[in-house]
């Protein structure tokens, strides 16, 4: 018996041996190759992904691509991220390398994760999902269609503020900027506009958006299987409400272009087919996550920097109530009233450069290639940063100080400033993200003053910035 349980413990280590040794042997061989960027790969399977992901949690997204710029190369230098041989690329030239080449030596890459997370996805491909989203959308977000929208941000931004922030001493900033973005993203993509009906999504989306980019360890307990979980949920709300419009759409008691979920409803795909139900499902949660997750974040950020900034907030406010000033009892804001908003908008971008919603993004090498003498097989995966120049003393003087001047006039210098991409992947939702920014800078200042009621509170990364407590501040109502 003993030397039988000996046999087996040898034979299992064996096992384990070997395993480790085949995992070892195939990372190290995906990095085989001559003249590869310098650079480190980790450890098998999990390469350098809770480094990568680590420095977010603890608030400091870009100390993970700057202490490798330092290390190894300013521009460019390898890696192992989620599973993956991948290469960071850093700095204005290489943002504008791979904008310019979208579909031609690179295309956009998701993590396993993303897939797994939309089910639609899986049947053709991330890539393909989001070039059918890229057709269907720009009929709703060109600035010509969203000046209509307007005067809708304009009454939910109104019914926000006066159900969760009149008459409150103190409030939770993050939880109630996420609140307002879903609303609004809530109305205009799918007519959803009951608070209540609303709300039942907000836990959900929390635990989709906190895992949706995740390590894809599909365990109880895991961000991960709290994401599947959530999309599910989601999906099978959404379906209900789907179906409902089908019916509303045939009895005439809907409009054919009301929003994006009855266009959808009512377009064919380049091969001649109407989306399936579960199919329109996966579009819509991907972009009620894209239309509201970027902006709740950048609103957040905006309440902590003017609670920081005495000056800058005298500045916005004083823009905004004098637009304020110029509308008659019960008028909307219009477009014309969002164009004078110029200072806070420089705020806002300010914001979007010190604490950029989106981190950065995946894409894929289509082909062999060679940038800045070294070669890039094909495969590999290539990640861009926006902290890379956002927080880069060669493009933005004093990168840590809060400066709205820098874009004033000409702005930056074009692909340093990247909160939204650039080239022909950038975020279709730009324009639309500014309108909801903007129409929230309005309704914050002209009701209130604030402070922080946690100074030193933590700012952490995962995967978009966040104060660690939600961001709690106590409100000075103005006298009107």
């Amino acid at each position: 018996m003993e030397h039988l349980f000996l046999s087996l413990l040898l034979g299992f280590v064996t096992l384990v041996s070997v395993a480790f040794f085949v995992l070892f042997y195939k990372h190290r061989s995906n990095f085989t190759g001559t003249n590869l960027p310098p650079g480190k790969i980790g450890y098998p399977v999990i390469g350098e992904s809770i480094e990568f992901l680590s420095t977010g949690w603890k608030g400091h997204p870009e100390k993970f691509i700057f202490d490798r710029m330092s290390k190894f190369s300013s521009e460019i230098f390898k890696t192992s991220i989620f599973g993956e041989p991948a290469a960071v690329f850093c700095g204005a030239a290489c943002n504008k390398f791979l904008f310019s080449n979208e579909n031609k030596l690179v295309t956009a890459w998701w993590p396993s994760s993303v897939n797994k997370v939309f089910p639609t996805s899986q049947q053709t491909s991330s890539q393909s999902e989001a070039k059918k989203m890229r057709k269907l959308l720009p009929g709703f977000m060109k600035p010509e269609a969203l000046q209509r929208y307007v005067g809708i941000m304009d009454t939910i931004a109104q019914r926000h503020f006066a159900a969760d922030w009149d008459n409150q001493k103190e409030i939770l900033t993050f939880p109630l900027a996420k609140r307002y973005t879903f609303w609004l993203a809530a109305k205009l993509f799918v007519s959803l506009d009951d608070p209540k009906d609303i709300r039942k999504f907000e836990d959900p989306f929390q635990l989709l958006a906190g895992g949706i980019i995740s390590m894809p360890i599909d365990l109880p307990g895991t961000p991960f299987h709290r994401a599947i979980k959530a999309s599910a949920y989601i999906r099978k709300e959404l379906l209900k409400i789907i179906k409902q419009r089908k019916v509303d759409l045939a009895e005439a008691k809907a409009s054919p272009t009301q929003d994006i979920l009855s266009h959808m409803l009512l377009t064919c795909t380049d091969d001649g087919q109407y989306m399936t139900e579960l199919d329109i499902a996966d579009k819509i949660l991907g972009l009620l996550i894209g239309g509201h997750d970027t902006a709740s974040a950048a609103c957040t950020f905006i309440v902590k920097y003017l609670a920081e900034l005495p000056h800058v907030y005298e500045a916005v406010y004083a823009e905004q109530m004098e637009i304020a000033e110029s509308k008659a009892p019960g008028e909307l804001l219009n477009w014309d009233d969002l164009q004078k908003m110029k200072y806070s908008w420089c705020v806002a971008q300010e914001v979007l450069r010190l604490a950029p919603p989106l981190q950065g993004a995946f894409r894929e090498a289509l082909t062999d290639f060679v940038f800045n003498g070294f070669s890039i097989p094909k495969g590999w995966k290539l990640y861009w940063s926006a902290n890379s120049t956002h927080k880069n003393s060669t493009y933005f003087p004093q990168p840590e100080k809060f400066d709205p001047t820098r874009f004033e006039g000409n702005g930056p210098a074009p692909y340093t400033f990247v909160p939204f991409g650039g080239g022909p992947r950038m975020c279709p939702g730009k324009e639309y993200a500014r309108l909801e920014i903007l129409v929230f800078m309005h309704h914050l200042v002209k009701r209130f003053r604030w402070e922080k009621i946690l100074p030193e509170e933590k700012i952490i990364v995962d995967p978009m910035p966040m104060p660690a407590k939600g961001l709690p501040v106590r409100l000075f109502p103005h006298q009107l």
